[in-house]
């Protein structure tokens, strides 16, 4: 299996940060069947890395033609270590679903520990640039499912119980779920469901990075390759 050091492959912007700082995406090559999501909160950077080591164990003439992703939803959130992005807005309660909600929601200090920390979802739904530009990148590409990585509650939440969300669960061990157990007003998952795009929230087990790249790349890999169940 190739590495490479540097993730060499053509990308292209589909907006900006709140600070400035370019949105973008890699692009399928074809109609876009899947659209991987990573980053969408600043503090699971573990989802960016394990997502770029991925691509970065394929060849590029390997890579599956109908896979597009988005290596970093939240660059500002990511740079700083915060959930939120530069304005402390959780993103992944900023869409503008029909359950969002203008009062804070809540976040764990850490994931062991039962503090939680008010976070906004925004002065108003989609108020931040971050979550307008996603949505539109959604309406573009018009993909089939949307996979989203996310971390660290070990488990794929899937309302639809798809053939790649069992697919998953199966060949990661985690247990499949059909609701996180919390509300989740304005969340990306509420907004596409509403809009009827399939939401895989794929949740990484609490590992640090090097056991991820054992545990949970391979799987992305094999994704990236186009070796997983239609949906």
């Amino acid at each position: 299996m190739p590495h490479r050091t540097t993730l060499n492959l053509p990308s292209l912007p589909y907006g900006k940060s709140v600070r400035g700082i370019p949105l973008e995406y890699l692009p399928a090559r074809e109609k876009c069947e899947l659209l991987i999501v990573a980053g969408i909160h600043g503090e699971e950077s573990d989802g960016v890395i394990s997502l770029s080591r991925a691509y970065r164990s394929i060849a590029p003439e390997m890579l599956s033609p109908a896979i597009a992703s988005v290596l970093c939803a939240n660059p500002d959130g990511t740079l700083l270590g915060t959930r939120g992005n530069a304005r402390g807005v959780d993103l992944n309660r900023n869409f503008p679903s029909e359950n969002w909600s203008s009062k804070p929601s809540s976040c764990r200090w850490h994931a062991d520990e039962d503090t939680t920390l008010p976070i906004l979802p925004g002065v108003s739904s989609g108020s931040e640039p971050e979550t307008v530009a996603l949505i539109d990148l959604i309406e573009k590409l018009k993909p089939k499912q949307i996979l989203t990585l996310h971390g660290p509650l070990a488990c794929v939440d899937d309302p639809d119980e798809s053939n790649l969300g069992r697919w998953i669960a199966k060949k990661t061990g985690l247990p499949l779920v059909t609701e996180i157990g919390y509300p989740t007003p304005g969340s990306m998952g509420s907004w596409a469901a509403e809009k009827q795009w399939p939401v895989i929230t794929w949740e990484f087990p609490p590992e640090g990075v090097e056991t991820l790249s054992r545990s949970q790349v391979p799987v992305l890999v094999e994704i990236l390759s186009g070796n997983f169940p239609e949906a």
